[in-house]
């Protein structure tokens, strides 16, 4: 059985696969002290509780915290008995190219976006990614990675203004029933929602005037249902799109 593991800088998950069917999936927060042992344990007991059977012999790893990966390494080792394969690392074959400047590292999560993205949609595409930070990934005619844009994440954003501001308070991502807010609450949910939604439409709009054919828009992260409400620039959501990049990754380099 597959293991496939992401892990963010807010939050890492975890999901089991028997061939390409989700058994499980779980998430915990992104911490590099944790130690193997306490991811097992709590793999396991989660696990047991959902009587998934605990025979990992394959693990795949996207991390953009480097420091977490590791922990995730002696996880595989100690427990497992498999070597991990991780994303970015020489050796893992992502069946795309990334044409981009010659020294540039790509995120692993935008490189993993990239391939589920291809599979699904085929190419010409635009992958907006609600994670900690907001990224836009530009999928060319053939699959290959070829840029972007990286903009503050929703929550990372509501956070700042919070922090910053004495007098404001924090507030839930949500959306407003009018534009103008009445009160502080109703005119902090206002400026986040539609101004995020003006920032991914003004995006969405100037790379697809850079780009010479025709460009689908795809939504992702946990934030992502939530503005596909108040626009009509996504041809599709998908919030599984990570994990089925990892399962598509993996079954290339295991057929190598």
């Amino acid at each position: 059985m597959l293991l496939a593991i992401d892990v963010g800088n807010t939050n890492t998950v975890f999901a089991v696969y028997d061939g390409d069917r989700e058994l499980a999936e779980w998430r915990c927060a992104t911490e590099h002290e944790r130690t193997a042992d306490q991811y097992y344990v709590w793999l396991r007991h989660l696990m047991q509780l959902n009587d998934i059977p605990t025979n990992i012999d394959r693990v795949v790893i996207s991390s953009v915290v480097p420091k977490v990966v590791f922990n995730m390494r002696v996880l595989c080792d100690k427990y497992f008995s498999c070597r991990p394969l991780v994303v970015g690392k020489p050796g893992c074959n992502l069946g795309v190219e990334t044409r981009v400047d010659t020294g540039t590292i790509v995120g692993a999560d935008r490189l993993v976006n990239t391939v589920a993205a291809f599979d699904r949609f085929g190419g010409d595409l635009i992958v907006v990614d609600f994670g900690t930070a907001t990224t836009f990934d530009v999928v060319d005619q053939d699959g290959a990675y070829i840029g972007g844009v990286i903009a503050p994440g929703v929550n990372l954003s509501v956070k700042a203004l919070h922090e910053a501001a004495a007098a404001l308070p924090h507030i839930d991502v949500t959306q407003p029933d009018v534009v103008i807010g009445t009160n502080t609450v109703a005119c902090m949910q206002s400026g986040v929602f539609w101004g995020y939604i003006g920032l991914v439409e003004g995006i969405c709009s100037k790379i697809r005037a850079e780009h010479p054919r025709p460009m689908k828009v795809i939504g992702t992260g946990g934030l992502a249902s939530l503005f596909d409400r108040g626009t009509e620039i996504f041809d599709a959501i998908e919030n599984d799109l990570t994990m089925h990049g990892l399962v598509l990754i993996e079954a290339l380099n295991e057929r190598e």
